[in-house]
């Protein structure tokens, strides 16, 4: 006789068949029945879960216990759960906030419903797991139920949320980490080529005299700007709404849980997080998602211009290979000996992938109704996906780009003497019509500013000599002195 392999679940849409030994349940099922992606949800999100759901198992319990030791000869309304259920919720609810059971969880990261589905799939994991700490088989929910015994005093619109942005937070600490990392190294590139001339070029057009010091010094203040902004999206992002349930206003929930809630899962993780003086706003609004991954972008936006740069400065077009990067792969599988500029265009494709999410996020925030947004699976999880991004980026670029980059000597400088972008540095001492004549002789003959020089007799050529110094010509402006 062959054995029963599945289990009977119901909900308020009647019965349903469920793998007998399974740790989800009817709700997680129907999910992956109606949203067929197959987009992976983010593990950090679910990690976060668990941490929620274990600081209101362990807001419960005070409220459990305040409750027991109360004076009162007063017969509850309503039943406490067993202490031994909320022992081992706490027990189960730590094991997913550490990633386990993570194959249980079915929901995609596309779904409909606010996040309802990610809430049930957690729940049932987790009334399961402890249904069998306590001996029994999954779904036996007469002892342990997901929604009565696991969803205690929460709801979805503010759990999953506040879920979302815990697991930000924690990303944004290592985004943090890697673009400083980052920035480091870009440093160290600026100090050992600081004196070494190049032509700047403005339009793609030869310009003045610079170095690449200066050129990489703007690539580290970019990415300090970066830092800086990444190190206040904890404020933006840190006000929560645990407690609030449906949409802001705490029906059905204990005041007490609901001042106890939010400084339990500070302990736990942390973090900053901080309970809104307006939950309803913190339910309904979502723009706080809008303004921290508009500094994602930024982020992005700088990383682009700088591998850019770097990708055209080492290229063949550019023709000048003062710049030389790592040569990472093989470039193609017809034409021997080919190397491309891999790291760069990984970067580049990062950046519109944020960008493309920064539009997404954007219109899905706008698109909350009234008091409740129901994209914040697809919203949730386009942060993280920029978030993680940003992150490979920053690592790759330092690793595999900025520390095997390499600049020829010398080579810069002798490009710039013989470019008439260096008359531009004459003007304040013979003017700029000789400056122009200098440059046409220039131009015309090919020889550089000193042979230039020579023939026209426009300045003492000591003089040019001293002018041209690599440390007088990346000083910033002039005094009067420089000019005698």
């Amino acid at each position: 006789m062959l054995l029963n392999t599945f289990r009977t679940e119901n909900d308020s849409l009647g019965p349903m068949q469920v793998p007998a030994n399974v740790l989800f349940g009817i709700h997680s099922l129907r999910a992956k029945e109606n949203f067929p992606d197959q987009t992976p949800f983010h593990p950090e999100w679910y990690k976060a879960m668990g941490l929620v759901k274990l600081a209101c198992y362990r807001a419960y319990r005070s409220f459990s216990d305040a409750i027991k030791n109360r004076k009162s000869s007063e017969v509850l309304p309503f039943a406490l759960l067993d202490e031994q259920v909320v022992n081992t919720l706490e027990s189960a609810a730590t094991e997913v906030s550490e990633g386990n059971y993570f194959s249980s969880f079915i929901v995609p990261a596309i779904s409909g419903g606010a996040g309802t589905s990610i809430n049930m799939n957690v729940n049932e994991i987790i009334a399961n797991v402890a249904l069998q700490k306590l001996g029994f088989e999954p779904g036996s929910y007469d002892t342990i139920d997901p929604i009565e015994a696991a969803n205690i005093y929460q709801s979805t619109n503010d759990v999953v949320p506040t879920a979302l942005k815990v697991a930000i937070m924690n990303m944004l600490g290592d985004l943090e980490s890697s673009i400083n990392t980052l920035r480091q190294q870009i440093e160290h590139t600026e100090g050992k080529y600081r004196n070494e001339l190049r032509i700047a070029y403005t339009q793609m057009q030869e310009a003045v005299p610079s170095s690449y010091g200066m050129l990489f010094s703007t690539y580290s203040e970019a990415l300090s700007r970066d830092w800086w902004r990444v190190s206040k999206c904890f404020e933006r992002i840190k006000i929560v709404n645990l407690g609030g349930s449906a949409v802001g206003t705490g029906l059905a929930v204990p005041k007490f849980f609901i001042m106890e809630v939010v400084p339990a899962l500070q302990k736990l993780t942390g973090l900053p997080v901080t309970r809104s003086e307006n939950l309803a706003d913190a339910t309904n609004n979502l723009d706080s998602f809008v303004e921290v991954h508009a500094i994602l972008k930024a982020h992005a936006v700088n990383l682009e211009k700088m591998v850019s740069d770097i990708r055209l400065l080492a290229s063949d077009v550019a023709g000048m290979h003062d710049v030389q990067i790592q040569q990472r792969q093989v470039g193609s599988s017809i034409m021997p000996g080919k190397v491309n500029p891999v790291i760069a265009e990984f970067v580049i494709s990062v950046s519109h992938k944020v960008y493309s999410n920064d539009m997404l996020i954007s219109s899905l925030c706008a698109q909350g109704c009234l008091d409740l947004n129901a994209y914040i699976p697809t919203i949730g999880h386009a942060i993280l996906e920029s978030l993680k991004l940003l992150i490979a980026a920053d690592k790759t670029v330092c690793d595999n780009m900025l520390k095997g980059l390499s600049i020829s000597p010398g080579s810069g400088a002798a490009r710039l003497f013989k470019s008439p972008a260096i008359t531009t540095a004459l003007s304040p001492l013979i003017g700029y019509r000789k400056a122009v004549l200098l440059s046409k002789e220039m131009k015309s003959t090919g020889c550089d500013v000193f042979e230039a020089n020579k023939k026209l007799n426009l300045i003492d050529q000591e003089k040019l000599q001293s002018v041209l110094k690599p440390e007088n010509l990346l000083k910033t402006g002039f005094t009067l002195s420089d000019l005698v």
